[in-house]
């Protein structure tokens, strides 16, 4: 059997692809993909590597918004980056129809008052270390969305704060699945399946 090509991490677009679904479709391996909008979507290989789909269908969306709008200052918030990651702030917390709802607004999670005007956030993020690839991190899981709560991440340093992370305690040392397989240096998905799969105990399971 091929080996498969591990794309994890890698962007395509507007996607980053988190891990393989497990799942094939035309013979070709269905990742699960997080969009810069905050949805997260499963695309086959072929589609990502190809450029076929680069976004969860937000762009497509966004083209429409774009030619719609004519007041410029809308305008302007539309094309600023920034302003996805602030309109999928308020859906995910505020829309119970969003499929992100369950896991924010159901919770308790709120934006807070002066976040509700796109350009107040825009220009937080503009002077708080916002940069291309960044992406909006809460410091502590079980609070809102205000400035004195959040900070500008990598994808990685994002995932390490999760909430549900499985933590792995190993000679005194306490690591994510994440950590501990960047540093015995093997694949996060190869130690997650030799822990939680083949049930193999943790000191051979961090063998290389």
């Amino acid at each position: 059997m091929a080996k498969i090509k591990d794309l994890t991490g890698q962007r395509f677009g507007r996607l980053v692809a988190l891990y393989p679904t497990g799942e094939r479709r035309n013979s070709c391996i269905v990742w699960h993909c997080r969009c810069d909008c905050g949805n997260e979507v499963d695309v086959i290989t072929s589609s990502l590597t190809t450029g076929h789909t680069s976004s969860c269908g937000c762009y497509s969306r966004e083209c429409t918004i774009k030619r719609s709008i004519t007041h410029g200052m809308a305008q302007q918030r539309e094309r600023h980056p920034v302003y996805y990651i602030w309109s999928a702030m308020i859906q995910r917390c505020e829309n119970p129809n969003n499929h992100s709802y369950k896991n924010y607004g159901a919770r308790g999670i709120t934006v807070c008052e002066e976040w509700h005007d796109a350009k107040v956030f825009i220009e937080w993020a503009l002077t708080s270390g916002w940069g291309k690839g960044l992406t909006l991190d809460r410091i502590d899981n079980d609070k809102g969305y205000s400035p004195d709560n959040c900070r500008w991440a990598t994808w990685k340093e994002q995932q390490r704060n999760k909430r549900n992370n499985h933590l792995i305690t190993f000679n005194e040392k306490t690591q994510t699945i994440a950590e501990w397989a960047e540093e015995v240096g093997v694949g996060w998905q190869m130690l997650y399946d030799r822990i939680n799969k083949l049930h193999w105990p943790i000191e051979r399971a961090l063998s290389i």
